[in-house]
């Protein structure tokens, strides 16, 4: 088969067009196509009054290897590549040897454990937090009676960071291998809609991740797996090498056990603070690494949907409107949208007590009332700080507890309108648009919970997003802060063969180590560990 990328149709096209199309493209009378496959499917919305689907499309021919050569300049017209998944190792029959450990249970956790398995190596999954159930209902205690359990929230649990977010499964890394397909394949198997597969910008959602993730692990316990829940890993055991380096041998654990361990991958998300701290006092390489600061801004998604859409706005096929934004600043800062959650809420997302943070959520339909992005400003350890590899870990936690102050010590968020914002003035009050964090927000001046910086850069931004995407600041949107956790202020350093540079078996991992951001990236990268480990045990 031939792969056809770039395949333009009208937005309200019959079925038959397609064939039409491809036929057309490739210049082919109809009995030269036998049959075709959608790949991909987006949307170009640059002419709101035409929008148009873009489509790849895997088509067979009854000449294929004339078509190729007429067309052999076209970068949009290939060969089909192989997107199968190839195991690189696999256990012996009746292996037995030391299984490997997994600390953490989010999308790169999860991967790297459920790869483990298939090639039946019998991982152990370790988690601070509980099944996604119950950590469920944890989070709803925060956001319902601003009651937190610091082990089992947004951040801690079954399935990760991602379960309570808008399940976004697209990224920007390079993938050769196609190993995010083999990652939607297996969301498929485990519930995910088909149309994963084929959306330019897939999601899930938070209600459909949980169902998804409880599939998963019943795969992998069937594998020979095994999960264990509310095991927080408090050291490591390490020998040291004649070389200086040292070696792992095992895991001590909050609740005084031990797991002797040789292999064990390092997926902690990226809000594991006292998991930094205790790798950097036991001398493992860490470096400090750039991240991003800002807050949530909320519009009603009817206005985003309008000025994306244009009268198309309500499409079924278009469904809720996204954006994506970035802005340089005069002051040498960079603001962006992070995140962005069509048709969905604000959530509390923090870890630790006496501290707010915000995220974002929605649901398969993403049929809430409003909108809502992170709006950050980018910062790096050598301007922002300079204090050593935790100290991006300091920064977060001084303006997260600024923000719980703001918000009057409650779990309230603070909140201001960007009407406000802009002229400098404490809110007092709420206008159009009615924020969707929960426990609250209290309207004040977001300066109180903000540096200087950030605070000049988004004055600046946010009259630069509303002349590309009409009322994005119009005076009632509003901001709630504060957004810290955008990615890890840390990266735990590795090699090409994915081992902490100075800690033999130590598999760092994931977005808590600094190699992915989202969903999908980081289950890419618990792919790529868990070969790596795979191979290891397999070569001993």
């Amino acid at each position: 088969m031939l792969r056809l990328s770039g395949l333009k149709l009208p937005l309200d096209h019959p079925a038959e067009a397609m064939p039409a199309a491809i036929c057309e493209r490739l210049g082919l009378a109809p009995q030269g196509l036998l049959r075709h496959v959608v790949v991909r499917r987006g949307n170009d919305a640059r002419r709101k009054n035409a929008i148009l689907l873009v489509y790849t499309v895997d088509v067979e021919l009854v000449d294929e290897a004339g078509v190729l050569a007429r067309f052999a300049k076209d970068q949009d017209i290939r060969p089909r590549p192989d997107t199968d998944y190839k195991f690189v190792a696999s256990a012996a029959p009746g292996w037995s040897g030391k299984r490997p450990v997994v600390i953490g249970a989010g999308p790169c956790g999860l991967f790297a454990g459920l790869i483990l398995a298939q090639m039946g190596f019998r991982p152990i999954i370790l988690d601070r937090g509980k099944v996604v159930r119950e950590r469920t209902k944890d989070t709803w205690g925060l956001w319902r009676r601003a009651e937190l359990n610091p082990d089992s929230n947004v951040q801690f649990g079954e399935g990760g960071a991602g379960t309570f977010s808008d399940g976004k499964l697209y990224c920007r890394v390079k993938d050769p291998r196609f190993l995010g397909r083999k990652v939607l394949e297996e969301f498929v198997a485990a519930g995910a809609p088909d149309d994963i597969l084929t959306e330019a910008h897939p999601h899930i959602g938070t209600f459909r991740l949980v169902s998804m993730v409880e599939s998963m692990r019943r795969q992998i316990e069937g594998l020979g797996g095994e999960y264990r829940w509310q095991h927080r890993v408090d050291e490591l055991e390490l020998e040291r090498q004649a070389d200086g380096t040292q070696k792992l041998r095992g895991l001590h654990l909050a609740d005084g056990s031990f797991i002797e361990a040789d292999h064990v991958v390092l997926a902690v998300g990226h809000s594991a603070r006292p998991t930094f701290e205790m790798l950097h006092r036991r001398g493992v390489h860490i470096e400090a690494k750039p991240f991003s600061i800002g807050v949530r801004i909320e519009h009603p998604q009817s206005w985003i949907d309008r000025a994306r859409y244009g009268n198309c706005a309500g499409h079924p096929v278009l469904g809720a409107a996204a954006y994506s934004l970035a802005h340089h600043c005069a002051n040498g800062r960079t603001v962006y949208s992070f995140c962005m959650c069509p048709g969905g809420r604000v959530v509390a997302a923090t870890s630790e007590e006496g501290r707010v943070v915000t995220n974002g959520m929605s649901q398969y339909s993403r049929a809430e009332f409003n909108a809502n992005s992170g709006l950050v400003v980018g910062i790096d350890p050598e301007r922002d700080y300079p204090g050593g590899p935790l100290a991006g870990i300091e920064l977060q936690r001084h303006w997260e507890s600024m923000a719980f102050v703001a918000g009057g010590e409650s779990y309230h968020a603070p909140g201001q309108t960007v009407g406000d914002f802009l002229a400098g003035r404490a809110s007092t009050g709420l206008g159009e648009v009615i924020p969707s964090y929960k426990p609250g927000v209290t309207m004040t001046d977001l300066s109180r919970c903000l540096p200087e910086f950030a605070l000049e850069a988004f004055r600046e931004a946010i009259p630069a997003f509303g002349r590309q995407i009409a009322r994005y600041d119009h005076p009632d949107a509003v901001m709630t802060g504060v957004e810290t956790r955008t990615s890890s202020p840390i990266r735990i350093t590795r090699g090409k063969d994915f081992q902490s540079l100075n800690v033999a078996g130590l598999y760092p991992a994931g977005e808590g180590a600094g190699y992915a951001g989202g969903i999908l990236s980081a289950a890419i990268d618990g792919i790529k560990v868990a070969e790596a480990v795979g191979m290891s045990i397999a070569s001993d």
